[in-house]
């Protein structure tokens, strides 16, 4: 990683990371950048084995500057994926028997591969 990437550009490689990742544990890509006028959600991934729609929050960091894994995603911003996730299901034909919100971290820059760490359940 040079100096030169853009923010915008480090928050896609981290979401492109954490999507690979999620699609490496089993998970299905739903929808990627959804967008409204209330918001994002970075990934929507399907776990077909428990019927689950996962919301996932992707963090990309370069440096602890702005805090670690538990500063990632504060109330506020897990009530907002609350209601982003809401209106993304009404917005579905599929019914599922269980919803989660996820957050995947991305650390970039400190070792040679990038670090992931995945928190299920924040909310």
């Amino acid at each position: 990683m040079t100096r030169t990437e853009s923010r915008a550009e480090i928050g896609a490689l981290g979401e492109q990371l954490a999507a690979d990742y999620l699609q490496g544990l089993g998970l299905r890509v739903l929808d990627r950048n959804w967008r409204c006028r209330h918001g994002e959600l970075d990934i929507v991934v399907a776990d077909d084995a428990a019927r689950a729609v996962v919301f996932v929050e992707v963090k990309t960091r370069t440096s602890d500057r702005f805090g670690g894994v538990a500063e990632a995603v504060t109330v506020a911003k897990v009530r907002r994926l609350r209601r982003l996730a809401g209106l993304w299901l009404a917005g579905q034909s599929v019914t599922w028997e269980s919803v989660r919100i996820d957050v995947v971290t991305v650390r970039i820059g400190r070792r040679r591969a990038p670090e992931l760490t995945h928190i299920e359940g924040v909310g």
